[in-house]
């Protein structure tokens, strides 16, 4: 067997008793690298099966499995492994890794997952690209194997810290980004380029240092591994935490729906004409409502107050009105949602401060090319919200008025 070269932080996952590890870094940090042959190193104790997931995995044969050859070849072990498209076995152990992507085409997160049995470790790459928890906790209470002890590894370019693996595993816990060492059942891992500088070439060195002078908040983040107060290049910049206190003000709503992966929303607002304020409160943001159950929620929020929903399934605005709810759809089209933002845009968005997943999502709804105004499917769904409610009212001030 050749030898391989590991840094000295990723041994902590061999001697390490925790059921959690965070390893967290930026660019260039050697975190696949390290945990990679960790996993091949583990699959040599017998009775372990390793589930590799990201959140959107097509063809592993392709993006991961050639990365877990490498090692293979680099350790001489070849005669040791078998290969297929969705898993290495270890002929020697009979432990094996099992690769699996969370989101199938047909939206369901955890369906492709529900016939593994006996997973000793899990291990989410790019975790930071789940953004639902719950998700996260279900497969993490089916790590329970009593033939070996039990993992749950997350690797992840920290995002903004909104993100649900900042509030569970550093916020939560007392601990700082960037951190190493053990904390409660814990263990956390933080690299950067230059605790792998031996092994990058010096042209790709110079390329990440040049950030640090170039762009200093892109090479905290991105190089270094910091994580963020908001992402690079979010549409809305125009807000801050206040009360939702609006005095004389008339309060609507607005309403986005889910169901399994995203949530069903509500959001209340009150405009300021004069001081061009938005007050904006969060009543709703949860999977798996009924329209019994929206009904319900609306009119404990709402009374008769006005609703406008989001119009792309006529039949469910009509039953919730038919359920009592004051509700229209929101008026869709060419330009609808450009138009909308610039409209939020113009004015001072006022969150109130218990609104966490409207925070998360400012904080994160960012521009896919924001020369055409193109903006990101996701992270918007109490902001689409929010967009039908403002645009109803701003573009339709001759229907009601608003002081």
């Amino acid at each position: 067997m050749s030898r391989i070269s590991l840094n000295p932080k990723y041994k902590s996952l061999m001697q390490s008793k925790n059921r959690y590890s965070v390893v967290s870094g930026g660019r260039g940090s050697g975190k696949s690298y390290g945990i990679n042959t960790f996993l091949l190193l583990l699959t040599f104790e017998s009775d372990h099966t390793i589930l590799f997931t990201r959140y959107t995995m097509a063809s592993a044969h392709i993006s991961i499995i050639p990365e877990f050859l490498e090692k293979i070849e680099l350790l001489g072990l070849e005669d040791s492994f078998e290969i297929t498209k969705t898993q290495i076995t270890n002929k020697d152990s009979g432990s094996k890794i099992i690769f699996r992507g969370l989101r199938t085409s047909s939206g369901d997160q955890s369906a492709s997952l529900k016939s593994l049995q006996g997973v000793t470790t899990w291990v989410l790459e790019e975790a930071e690209e789940l953004n639902d928890e719950s998700v996260f906790d279900k497969i993490d209470l089916s790590v329970r194997s009593n033939k070996r002890q039990n993992r749950v590894i997350l690797i992840l370019n920290p995002a903004t810290k909104e993100h649900w693996i900042y509030k569970k595993f550093f916020e939560g816990k007392g601990v700082e980004g960037g951190s190493n060492g053990e904390i409660g059942d814990t263990t956390y891992i933080h690299t950067t380029y230059l605790d792998n500088i031996d092994n990058l070439p010096q042209s790709n060195i110079d390329a990440l240092e040049s950030e640090k002078y170039t762009n200093p908040e892109k090479y905290n983040h991105i190089v270094l591994g910091g994580w963020l107060s908001r992402r690079e290049g979010v549409v809305f910049t125009n807000w801050s935490f206040g009360d939702f206190n609006p005095d004389n003000l008339q309060v609507s709503y607005g309403q986005d729906y889910g169901f399994s992966n995203d949530p069903s929303t509500l959001v209340g607002i009150a405009i300021d004409k004069k001081n061009k304020n938005i007050y904006v409160k969060e009543y709703m943001y949860t999977t798996h409502l009924t329209t019994s159950d929206i009904a319900k929620i609306n009119l404990s929020v709402c009374n008769r107050s006005l609703i406008v929903g989001d119009s792309a399934e006529p039949r469910l605005i009509q039953e919730l009105s038919n359920k009592g709810c004051n509700i229209r759809g929101a008026k869709k089209g060419a330009g609808s949602i450009s138009g909308g933002i610039s409209l939020i845009q113009d004015y001072k968005l006022i969150v109130d401060r218990d609104s966490t997943n409207i925070a998360m999502e400012l904080n994160n709804y960012t521009y896919k090319d924001k020369g055409s105004g193109l903006v990101i499917d996701d992270y918007n769904h109490a902001l689409d919200a929010l967009r039908y409610i403002v645009s109803f009212h701003l573009m339709n001030s001759s229907k009601i008025e608003i002081v």
